[in-house]
């Protein structure tokens, strides 16, 4: 601790101030002392930046943050100024190391301390999201050991799931290696975060090494969204235990009560904390505060050495899963003791997604067909789509659509063999993937009800009052109700996070599918219309009237949207600014609408009249026009080396071109049909022609 120096305060309400304990960009924290004698930690925003409302007010909403959680996990917030003169937070001075002081100065902990830690941070992360709060940068130094626990600090960024965020302008509020994959990609976070954060703490706790090590901060990065975290040195039990908090998708990572459910709480834990070589430093640092505490109620406050009394203040209250090899998720398996809150979390409990079967890609030069003569199909065509079924849906190793029997199947992909059927769901409202894990579809009441993917097996409902689905993100299903309002469902919790009203010259014509990205639900209606609302809220952001005469599938890849009509163009999906608009004609001077486009990192695929066609997504460019005919109300997609269709101007086949130059490869002849549709995945191409259903084999030469 320092002492204090030129322009820093001597009094900021009952608290006398002795000393400076550390500083930043934003401010100051000081040790203080009211007239009781109890010592706290004031945080201090820096009196150049009070002027400033934007990081006052930011300020003010930490404080708030700060005053909202109560837990013995965290350090309690004793008094806040917000307004007026220089906002302050004090909160309890934390006597004690921080987790990576005691891991730097005494070594990693063993398995009963790693648990016991676990479990009580994990507690803690209870009450916080409780609090309707994310923390957001879980860390070693945002940990203190004290002789009552582990506490939780620092919520100097911590907001709700969609409020603001308090950092200085230009910083990044994810610390490397411990903040989240959707944290460094910069998307919206929930508590799965925190979670995330958590396991790299443990990691790091147990081994004395990040989880994710690099030179650089974009090679952690890197490292935290593409690969798997290291954890050598952990014992096989830990290993199974830490390695799903470190999920790369949200939803496959445990919640905090099934970490304490799973890690349990060794015996004698409570001790764990009073012992040892850390507990002797936490009663030293404890008395070093008594006597802090002693001299200044006697009299002048004397310099205290930094080691000494050096703590985390409080700013507010407060791998990858292994899928194969026999790797088993503890937070999946069931805890069946009979209660209801057992049961209730099952529900939202679910196994990794399965991996995806993938077909032989034929050659010729192989053998494997005939150059000029399309191949036999892999199987079909089977009778079992029914005729208000929607585009069918590929899930890894199922093939999910609505069944001419009742409601929707999944049926293998591999030989076209039934899986699982759920005759209680409507087909015509739709279903969604949710991460490739669940399939989320409504009943005819409206319950918005999902299912393990690969099995079948009922997971969590919504009474939703669902008309249709629309979209989903990582966070929430989104939907239109019977009452034609547009709707939020969360995925973690089934609960409904907003209801939207649609604007009145657009309510009752939101049509699906809509598309998700950078926060954005984008969504058209049966004039023709586009609309786009925010994910958080389900407000208007931008809409582009008259777009199209028919049926509008936008896609979507990173920041812009693609939308097709009388135009196909491009649009960045945070404001609408259009980016590049291509609008043609035919030989007749008559607009040629554009069929739904499939947007890949390199190109725009979408069918241009009759013929598909391949564009440039930087500028609407063209970089080929197939020698192939296709259908304007049908996706176009790459699947091996060939670019597929459908042909839409009579004849009755499936077209292939070459994805380089757009020359002709082979047709697949199908019978004449009212209805078509192409969907594609795993090195298969599935076809809808009225109730039938094939797949067929892709190549990889001409």
């Amino acid at each position: 601790m320092k002492t204090l120096g030129t322009g820093d305060p001597l009094r900021l309400g009952p608290y006398r101030l002795i000393g400076v304990l550390g500083e930043g960009g934003m401010g100051k924290v000081y040790v203080g002392q009211d007239n009781t004698g109890t010592v706290s930690a004031v945080k201090v925003l820096r009196p150049e930046l009070a002027h400033d409302t934007h990081l006052a007010q930011r300020f003010v909403r930490e404080a708030r943050a700060a005053q909202a959680v109560t837990s013995d996990g965290v350090a309690s917030v004793l008094g806040a100024q917000t307004e007026g003169g220089r906002p302050w937070i004090a909160t309890e001075f934390l006597a004690g190391p921080t987790l990576d002081q005691a891991v730097d100065t005494y070594g990693p902990f063993d398995g009963p301390a790693v648990r016991a830690l676990a479990s009580s941070i994990a507690r803690t992360l209870e009450d916080i999201h409780a609090a309707g709060l994310i923390h957001r940068d879980l860390k070693p130094p945002n940990i203190v050991l004290t002789s009552r626990g582990p506490r939780v600090i620092d919520f100097g960024i911590a907001r709700p799931e969609h409020g603001l965020t308090l950092t200085t302008t230009g910083q990044i509020p994810v610390t490397p290696g411990y903040g989240a994959p959707e944290q460094v990609l910069g998307r919206r976070v929930a508590p799965p975060a925190d979670v995330f954060s958590l396991g790299a703490v443990l990691v790091y706790a147990a081994t004395g090494r990040p989880a994710y090590e690099g030179t650089h901060v974009a090679a952690v990065q890197y490292k935290v969204v593409h690969e798997e975290p290291s954890l050598d040195g952990l014992s096989d039990e830990l290993r199974s235990l830490i390695g799903p908090c470190l999920a790369k998708d949200p939803a496959g990572r445990p919640t905090p009560a099934q970490i304490v459910a799973a890690f349990g709480t060794p015996r004698g834990s409570e001790r764990i904390w009073r012992r040892g070589r850390v507990a002797e430093e936490i009663k030293e640092r404890e008395t070093s505060v008594d006597r802090l505490t002693t001299l200044t109620a006697g009299g002048a406050p004397r310099p205290v050495a930094r080691r000494r009394v050096l703590t985390g203040i409080a700013a507010g209250g407060g791998v990858a899963l292994a899928t194969g090899g026999g790797a088993v998720a503890w937070w999946l398996r069931s805890r069946d003791d009979g209660g209801e809150g057992s049961a209730k979390s099952n529900l939202f409990t679910f196994p990794a997604a399965v991996k995806t079967p993938s077909a032989h890609v034929l050659s010729a030069d192989d053998g494997d067909y005939l150059s000029g003569k399309p191949p036999k199909a892999l199987w079909g065509p089977i009778d079992v789509l029914a005729d208000d079924s929607p585009a069918m849906l590929p899930v890894r190793d199922v093939i999910v659509f609505g069944h001419k029997d009742g409601g929707i199947a999944a049926y293998n992909v591999v030989d076209g063999k039934r899986r699982w059927r759920s005759p209680r769901v409507r087909a015509a409202g739709r279903y969604l993937s949710l991460s490739d894990r669940l399939i989320a579809a409504v009943d005819a009441g409206g319950t918005l009800r999902t299912f393990v993917a690969s099995t079948g097996e009922a997971k969590w409902t919504a009474d939703a009052d669902a008309a249709s689905l629309l979209a989903s993100d990582d966070e929430a299903v989104y939907l239109v109700t019977k009452d034609g309002r547009l709707r939020g469902v969360g995925r973690s919790d089934a609960r409904i996070r907003w209801t939207a009203r649609v604007p009145a010259d657009l309510r009752g014509k939101i049509r699906p599918p809509g598309v998700t990205g950078r926060d954005r639900l984008v969504l058209a209606t049966s004039g023709g219309d586009v609309l786009v609302v925010d994910t958080a809220n389900g407000r208007r952001v931008w809409d582009l009237p008259g777009q199209s005469e028919d049926q509008i599938r936008p896609a979507v890849h990173g920041g812009t949207v693609y939308l097709n009509g009388k135009s196909l163009t491009a649009r960045r999906i945070s404001d609408g600014k259009e980016l590049w608009t291509k609008e043609e004609k035919d030989a007749w001077h008559h607009p040629e609408t554009w069929g739904p486009p499939t947007a890949y990192p390199d190109a725009v695929y979408a069918t241009h009249g009759t013929t598909p066609r391949r564009l440039n997504p930087d500028d609407g460019g063209e970089v080929w026009d197939g020698h192939a005919e296709g259908d304007n109300h049908a996706p176009v997609l790459v699947q091996g080396t060939g670019v597929w269709s459908i042909d839409g101007t009579g004849f009755s086949e499936v077209n292939t071109v070459d994805v380089s130059d757009g020359r002709v490869g082979w047709s697949y002849e199908i019978p004449d049909s009212e209805r078509r549709w192409i969907v594609a995945d795993g090195n298969r191409v599935f076809i809808m022609n009225d109730s039938s259903l094939y797949a067929l084999p892709v190549f990889s030469d001409r």
